[in-house]
């Protein structure tokens, strides 16, 4: 038996791993997920994963889950490591309607990019007139 996240409905192995993805969501910014842990876990932040998951999965649903091979699992994880915090991230943003970009999306990177493309450009013109001025200046003051 896992949970079922109570904001996005992902399946988690267990408590822990529950915890672990109302905290890590929450702390990349998704609102919801900050909004519900406040709600019913106001010190979320002070918790070790094993504290929290107490506290939020008595109000998640309990699902049937894949079999996680959970026996002997250890939360020590090293930098680099796929069942790292970076690997589960990672896991997070591959789920449906995660990780993809809307068109809009696409449209104001772009835009983004060749902003800053025109930018970069226009420093080094003022770079490249800035050098001219100073060689002039010694020109003419050598004349």
């Amino acid at each position: 038996m896992g949970y079922a996240c109570p904001v996005c409905d992902a399946e988690e192995a267990d408590a822990e791993h529950l915890a672990n993805h109302l905290a890590i969501t929450a702390s990349l910014g998704r609102e919801e997920h900050r909004a519900w842990l406040e709600e019913h876990a106001p010190d979320w932040s002070d918790c070790s994963p094993e504290e929290l998951g107490e506290i939020v999965s008595p109000h998640a649903e309990e699902i049937d889950t894949p079999d996680f091979d959970t026996a002997g699992h250890q939360h020590g994880h090293g930098p680099g490591r796929p069942d790292s915090l970076e690997g589960g991230i990672a896991r997070q943003s591959r789920q449906p309607g995660r990780g993809s970009m809307t068109a809009e999306t696409e449209d104001v990177l772009r835009e983004a990019a060749e902003l800053t493309r025109e930018m970069q450009g226009a420093t080094e013109d003022d770079a490249d007139e800035g050098g001219n001025s100073d060689g002039d200046a010694e020109t003419n003051e050598n004349a």
